[in-house]
C-alpha cells in the first residue's frame, strides 16, 4: 500500500476520527465539495485502480531484482517531478509553501516509512492479503483518536478496531499460506500508516496539492542519501532490464502522483461520507491485478476475513457520520 500513503484509507480514516478528511476539499484552504457524488466516486474509483497499479508494478520490479531502496526513489522521484510538472504552472510557486513545515516533513517521512514497509511486504505476501492487512490502519487512528487527535473515547470505535483485527487473524491464520515475516512487516505497515493519517491533520490547514508536493519531495531528498549505496549493486540489474521493466519503473510514480490528484478531485466532487464505503473496493483492484500477474485468488476464508474487516469499516464510518450529523445537544 505504499500507493496508498495519501490514498483513500487515510482520506476514510481521517474522516471516521471525526471532521474532514484531510487533503480534501473541506479543508480550510480548498474548495466547498460540490454536489457531484456520481462524479466523485467514479473519480475514486479510476484513482484506486492507478494506485493499485503502482502496488503491482513494484512486485513486479523487484521480482525482477530492483532493489526495494531504488524502487522507492524512483517512485518518490517521479511522483514529485509529476507534481511539480502539473501544479506549479497553475498554482504557481507559492503552492510549495506550507503553513507548518515540521508537520509536513514528519508526515512526508511517516509516508516514506509506509512505503517501505509495504514495499517490503509485497516481496512475501500477495497482493490482495496485503492490501487487506492495511485496512486496518483507518480502525487503529480511531483506536489511537483521544491519545494522538484528543477526541472522546468512544466504545464503537474500539470494538469496531476488534472487529477488523479478527478479521485480520482470519486472514493470516495459521495454515492460511502467509509468510510470517511479510504479515509482520504488513501490520507494522499498518501501524505506520495510520501515523501518516494522523499526520494529516495535522497539516489540514495547507492546500492539499502542497501535501501532494510535499510527500514527493521528502521521499525523493531522503532517499537520495541513500542512493550512493544502492546504485553500486544494483547496476548489473539495471543493465539487465529491458524496456518495458524501464517503464513500469518509472511508472511508479507518475500513477502514483495522478492517482492521489484523483482522490483529491473525488472528495472534492463528492463529500467524505458519500465516498467513504467505495474506499474498500479497492480490495477488488488488487485482486485482479494480483490474479490478472500473478495468478492468485484468495481462498474462501481469506476473503471472509476480508469482509470482516471492510465490515467493520464502514459500518463505524456510518456510525460516525450519523454522530457527526447529529445537532449538538442544548445545554
Amino acid at each position: 500500500m505504499s500507493s496508498r500513503a495519501q490514498g483513500a484509507q487515510a482520506q476514510r480514516g481521517a474522516t471516521a476520527a471525526s471532521g474532514p478528511p484531510p487533503g480534501s476539499a473541506r479543508t480550510a484552504s480548498a474548495p466547498s465539495v460540490s454536489a457531484q457524488p456520481l462524479a466523485g466516486i467514479a473519480l475514486l474509483l479510476v484513482s484506486m485502480w492507478a494506485l493499485s497499479s503502482l502496488d503491482a508494478s513494484g512486485k513486479w520490479v523487484m521480482a525482477a531484482g530492483v532493489p526495494m531502496l531504488l524502487l522507492s526513489w524512483v517512485r518518490y522521484a517521479s511522483h514529485f517531478a509529476v507534481a511539480l510538472a502539473l501544479i506549479v504552472p497553475v498554482k504557481g510557486w507559492r503552492i510549495l509553501a506550507s503553513r507548518k513545515p515540521r508537520e509536513q516533513m514528519l508526515r512526508g517521512g511517516a509516508m516514506l516509512g509506509a512505503t517501505l514497509l509495504f514495499f517490503t511486504t509485497l516481496r512475501y505476501l500477495p497482493q490482495a492479503e496485503a492490501t487487506a492487512i492495511n485496512f486496518l490502519a483507518p480502525l487503529i487512528v480511531l483506536l489511537l483518536a483521544p491519545w494522538a487527535l484528543r477526541e472522546p473515547p468512544r466504545l464503537s470505535r474500539w470494538i469496531a478496531a476488534g472487529v477488523a483485527f479478527l478479521g485480520v487473524l482470519v486472514i493470516i491464520r495459521p495454515g492460511g499460506g502467509l509468510d510470517p515475516v511479510g504479515t509482520m512487516f504488513g501490520l507494522a505497515g499498518a501501524f505506520c500508516f495510520s501515523a501518516q493519517y494522523i499526520a494529516s491533520r495535522r497539516v489540514a490547514a495547507d492546500d492539499p496539492l502542497t501535501s501532494v508536493i510535499w510527500s514527493g519531495g521528502v521521499g525523493t531528498v531522503v532517499l537520495s542519501v541513500a542512493l550512493p549505496y544502492v546504485v553500486p549493486t544494483a547496476l548489473p540489474v539495471l543493465r539487465d532490464l529491458d524496456p518495458l521493466h524501464w517503464c513500469v519503473l518509472v511508472s511508479t510514480g507518475v500513477t502514483g502522483c495522478f492517482g492521489h490528484l484523483l482522490q483529491i478531485a473525488a472528495y472534492r466532487k463528492a463529500a467524505a461520507s458519500t465516498l467513504a464505503p467505495f474506499t474498500y473496493l479497492q480490495i477488488v483492484s488488487s485482486t485482479t491485478t494480483g490474479w490478472l500477474i500473478w495468478g492468485h485468488f484468495p481462498d474462501a476464508l481469506t476473503w471472509v476475513g476480508i469482509a470482516i474487516i471492510c465490515g467493520s469499516g464502514i459500518t463505524i464510518g456510518v456510525l460516525e457520520w450519523r454522530r457527526a450529523r447529529r445537532p449538538p445537544a442544548r445545554p
